[in-house]
């Protein structure tokens, strides 16, 4: 698949569910209505659509939500969507999680050919994990992560750089994936949902300042590494570790997307930060072969746009996209 402007689409991100057991509060309002089960695609379709991607030439598969492992039967969809990796059509089959069912699931990932796992964790202090979470509890997370260890899974932790709220903790965050192992990858806050009068735009964080705050203690040499997203990666040479930077504000990663995003009620996403969509449901569910369903995906790859117009600005306004980052899949 190649869209508009010659990017070749291999990679995408299926959010298997718009529910979770946190309520972070960059993703979600804390009084959140979910969609009724009726709107969401059973774990059948979902399969049927992420292998009519397969076919297309989807290399690199990504599970998110909400949070992907408290959907009912997910190790069903997980194993199914694994045969793909078997055949050698799909070169990666990985999850993104809060790590709060891990301890329960991660030898069955590991059994079904995930090797990776995107861990969402902003802080390492248990009072302001909660206040970050809202209903989340760090003792559970660490014994997922431990759990993930032990299977054999490689973690890599996504922090958000939250002014004010982790900013005193960085040099910590990497002092501690570098013991345990873990890749590190710091994210700016995006304006998605809710994103509140003042309180997000005081909260972003530019990572370019975040860089600078981390070499006055780390030295970071750049490296050419990818795990085919968004991030730009450093070697911290003190420990060894990876350390990645996405920054869709001060420096967006355009001009190389190669993603596209599938929502759990059958919505095409072309681009995160934009609106524009494609109703993939209809076509999935109109006919049992699947000639609709790979025309509507290859009109919607048509559209894609070159970019996103993400604004979290105090002098500019805040230009927000009105879905939760829960919706789209983080």
């Amino acid at each position: 698949m190649i869209d508009p402007f010659g990017r070749h689409i291999s990679y995408l991100r299926v959010s298997v569910t718009d529910r979770c057991d946190f309520r972070c509060v960059y993703c979600m309002s804390e009084d959140m209505t979910f969609l009724p089960k009726s709107d969401v695609l059973s774990l059948e379709e979902l399969d049927r659509l992420c292998s009519a991607f397969v076919d297309l030439g989807v290399t690199k598969l990504r599970l998110t939500g909400g949070e992907p492992l408290v959907r009912r039967n997910i190790m069903w969809l997980i194993d199914r969507l694994g045969r793909h990796l078997k055949t050698g059509k799909l070169n990666e089959l990985t999850l993104t999680t809060n790590a709060s069912q891990l301890g329960k699931y991660a030898q069955d990932l590991y059994k079904a050919g995930i090797r990776r796992v995107n861990v969402s964790l902003d802080t390492l202090d248990p009072a302001k994990f909660l206040s970050i979470t809202r209903w989340g509890k760090l003792d559970k997370v660490m014994e997922g992560l431990e759990a993930a260890k032990s299977a054999g899974l490689a973690v890599k932790i996504n922090a958000v750089a939250l002014k004010g709220v982790n900013d005193s903790e960085i040099h910590d965050l990497v002092a501690w994936c570098g013991r345990e192992g873990f890749d590190l990858t710091f994210i700016e806050v995006m304006p998605m949902g809710e994103i509140g009068d003042a309180e997000r735009v005081d909260q972003y964080w530019p990572l370019s300042m975040v860089r600078a705050e981390l070499a006055k203690r780390w030295t970071l040499d750049e490296i050419d590494y990818t795990t085919g997203g968004p991030a730009r990666y450093s070697r911290v040479r003190e420990t060894g570790g990876r350390l990645g930077f996405i920054t869709p504000l001060t420096h967006n990663f355009c001009e190389s997307c190669n993603r596209v995003r599938l929502t759990c009620t059958g919505t095409l996403y072309m681009c995160l930060g934009q609106e524009d969509a494609a109703d993939l449901r209809t076509a999935l569910r109109a006919s049992d072969d699947d000639a609709l369903l790979v025309e509507a995906i290859r009109e919607a790859i048509s559209r894609k746009p070159k970019g996103h117009d993400f604004v979290i600005d105090r002098r500019r306004g805040a230009k927000s996209n009105v879905r939760h980052m829960s919706v789209t899949g983080g």
